[in-house]
């Protein structure tokens, strides 16, 4: 900050300049009396073709032109210094400034099998929706493992068949078993066979008997082959699907890091993106000011590049550890040297009004409510951009 004073050495500062520029010009016009003299009275242009000119007039008029741009240059220097470096109206009680830079949460769209790149249909800064379609993955191979995983299933299928008709074909020797057995039974009664016998149909029954439990596990087998061809299709299906790289929420491509036709190994990327829903300035506030801050108080956000804008947000973040000043961040009272780091959320709405406008990485100033009975100045009032 620069008072009056300092305006006026400035200004004795230019003076002394331009004249010991001039100076030299005044000791070759000794019929002038004062210096400022030649420099009104003579013609810039000659204004006549009969009028004589001397090089030395033209070398003159030559060094007053050069002399005049100096200090015309000089002037509108200074001049942008100080109106640059004035004092600004100070911020109102409770309310704290900070320079940052708006951020944009990046997603890095990746590939989930290794493979070749079929296409890429975005290109960088392009704005895509959530679920759109933004490269195609080769799905040559994937799709020849889905027909052997699908032969495979109507394999398992036709096993399951032919395991239900052994097992009533296993059922129906049980049957017979059980019936020559009582048959046997009442006979060994009537002594009209041997217990021999009786132990023999006694035998065969219990071999129907396994024979039908061995049956009815062939076919839970069948089921559960018939279940893993399925699920093989599923799975072969998901990775198909997973082929089909989309964008997991609106916002703007920003990179785009992979070519058509390239090989790329599983988690390759492909599409790098900010999710322009969440998009915050970080601002680094000074102990006893952080102290204050509450989550949920208002922010204002002006951008060097659109200071006729302001911007409202919401603080979201407030860190719990202090920590140093980063070298690229200048707070209001120079360089403290412990900070908090704070982020100003923008509300999703508000951006979805104008994502067309959102760029990440735009510096500016953020001005935070510590105090909530704090009023805005009418220079901090909301002002944004027609949709």
């Amino acid at each position: 900050m620069h008072s009056v004073a300092t305006y006026q050495a400035l200004e004795k500062t230019v003076t002394a300049v331009s004249s010991s520029l001039i100076a030299p010009q005044a000791t070759q016009n000794t019929e002038a009396p004062q210096l400022l003299a030649p420099i009104t009275v003579l013609p810039l242009i000659e204004t006549s073709p009969g009028t004589s000119v001397t090089k030395q007039a033209r070398a003159r008029r030559a060094s007053i032109i050069w002399i005049l741009l100096v200090l015309l240059a000089a002037m509108v220097a200074v001049g942008t210094y100080l109106w640059w470096d004035l004092p600004r109206s100070p911020l109102p009680p409770g309310i704290i400034a900070s320079n940052g830079r708006l951020e944009a949460t990046q997603i890095d769209i990746d590939t989930k099998l290794a493979g070749r790149i079929e296409s890429v249909l975005i290109q960088e800064g392009d704005f895509v929706e959530r679920g759109q379609v933004v490269a195609r993955m080769d799905t040559k191979v994937l799709r020849a493992q889905q027909h052997e995983a699908e032969a495979q299933w109507n394999r398992a299928r036709m096993g399951l068949v032919t395991a239900n008709a052994v097992v009533d074909q296993r059922r129906s020797e049980l049957v017979l078993a059980q019936n020559v057995l009582r048959r046997s039974q009442q006979l060994v009664q009537g002594h009209f066979i041997s217990t021999e016998k009786l132990d023999n149909d006694s035998a065969q029954f219990n071999v129907a008997k396994a024979t039908v439990l061995a049956a009815q596990s062939q076919v839970a087998e069948a089921r559960a082959g018939v279940a893993a061809a399925a699920a093989g299709i599923d799975s072969l299906k998901a990775d198909i699907d997973d082929s089909v790289l989309r964008a997991p929420v609106a916002g703007r491509a920003q990179y785009r890091l992979a070519q058509t036709g390239e090989v790329l190994p599983a988690g390759g990327r492909v599409i790098n993106m900010l999710d322009l829903s969440d998009v915050y300035m970080t601002l680094f506030l000074p102990e006893e000011s952080a102290g204050k801050l509450q989550i949920g108080a208002q922010a204002r956000l002006v951008f060097d590049s659109a200071p006729q804008y302001v911007v409202p947000s919401r603080v979201t973040f407030v860190a719990t550890e202090a920590q140093f000043t980063p070298k690229t961040v200048e707070t209001a009272t120079e360089r403290q040297k412990l900070v908090f780091r704070v982020k100003a959320q923008l509300d999703p709405q508000l951006l979805r009004q104008h994502w067309t406008q959102v760029k990440a990485g735009v510096p500016g100033v953020g001005y935070v409510q510590v105090d909530p009975a704090a009023a805005w100045p009418d220079s901090l009032a909301v002002r944004l951009p027609k949709q």
